[in-house]
């Protein structure tokens, strides 16, 4: 079962840093259409990554307490 705890553990926290990666993007594409000389799409694609990688850091030590802790 602990080979499948890491599997698992692996797909909750892709998942929760894509849909983290989506509303970050959805949220920067309504600030650089209300201001698009500000920010360009560089920064929005620079900072999907960034958001990305964080959520990804948080969510893997997260994710499997509470996997072990359900199953």
């Amino acid at each position: 079962m602990e080979k499948k705890t890491g599997i698992y553990s692996l797909v909750a926290s892709i998942v929760t840093s894509i849909v983290i990666v989506l509303i970050f993007y959805i949220l920067a594409a309504g600030k650089v259409s209300a201001n698009p000389e500000m920010y360009k799409p560089v920064d929005i694609y620079a900072g999907m990554v960034y958001v990305f990688v964080l959520s990804m850091i948080v969510s893997a030590s997260i994710w499997p307490g509470i996997i072990e802790n359900n199953t």
